[in-house]
């Protein structure tokens, strides 16, 4: 989408029990919503590192709308060196959209446990962040020294590297972060909201118990289309109760409304 979008008033009020209120205190918990576009097996991708559009216009124009709502958008970094995304709003009216500065503009937050996203100066984020329309990331990761060539990047166009320890394991060659220290992260920065945007792993890595209380809603947005076998899954792990496998998760306080050809599921995670 290069020119502004508009996202109708009278779809906003199905939308608003999922998301930050707007008249926010400083003293109101961190908001954190889970959100993503998924074909009719669960898929995200066709396979990993493809990129695949499967919202329409009017749903991806509601992404654009829930981003105006948000201090930040998540993604991890497998999604960062596949789609090179823009992680910006469009939204007519917001910062670079018709709007003063970046106002109503997310900030982007790519989670890189060992930095190993090579980016340039000729990314969509930092080409965007350069004409106005959107902010450079913030990049959390493991590293106490990142690259040097790509801390310099950041630094001129207002992101930055944020290191935190990783999870400790017996497996060497798992470079995990703990959701909680990102969050905190996140709030050390001013920013006390985020959509959680992808990809495959990240989302499932959140959709387990111990994280189901730090989810603030869901947003899933599902295209009328099957992908096949092989593709990129939402599919957290089965829980075990008493030996017997039972639901990874459910959601309540569900509604569900039709955009274009898609239909959108709200809902809160049933703890």
């Amino acid at each position: 989408m290069s020119s502004p979008v508009q996202f109708p008033a009278g779809s906003q009020p199905f939308l608003e029990p999922y998301l930050p209120p707007k008249d926010r205190k400083p003293d109101d918990a961190f908001f954190t919503t889970v959100t993503f576009a998924t074909s009719l097996d669960s898929q995200l991708a066709l396979s990993p590192g493809a990129p695949t559009l499967l919202s329409g216009p009017q749903s991806m124009a509601m992404t654009h709308y829930l981003r105006s709502r948000y201090d930040a958008i998540l993604i991890g970094v497998g999604t960062a060196v596949a789609d090179d995304p823009s992680l910006n709003c469009e939204i007519e009216g917001v910062g670079g959209y018709g709007g003063e500065g970046l106002e109503a503009q997310p900030r982007p937050i790519i989670i890189d446990p060992t930095a190993r996203w090579d980016f340039t100066e000729n990314h969509k984020l930092f080409q965007l962040a350069k004409e106005g329309k959107g902010r450079a990331p913030y990049i959390i990761t493991g590293l106490e020294t990142p690259p040097a060539a790509q801390r310099a990047i950041l630094d001129s166009y207002g992101g930055k590297f944020i290191t935190l320890k990783f999870i400790a394991s017996t497996d060497i060659s798992q470079h995990r972060l703990d959701w909680k220290d990102i969050l905190k992260a996140l709030s050390a920065e001013g920013l006390k909201s985020v959509m959680i945007e992808g990809g495959g792993d990240v989302i499932n890595s959140l959709l387990v118990p111990e994280h189901f209380s730090i989810i603030s809603s869901v947003i899933v947005t599902i295209a009328p289309t099957w992908l096949g076998q092989g593709g990129v899954v939402v599919s957290p792990q089965r829980r075990l109760n008493d030996g017997k496998p039972i639901a990874a998760a459910r959601l309540d306080h569900v509604a569900w409304q039709q955009f274009g050809e898609d239909i959108v599921l709200c809902g809160k995670v049933k703890i």
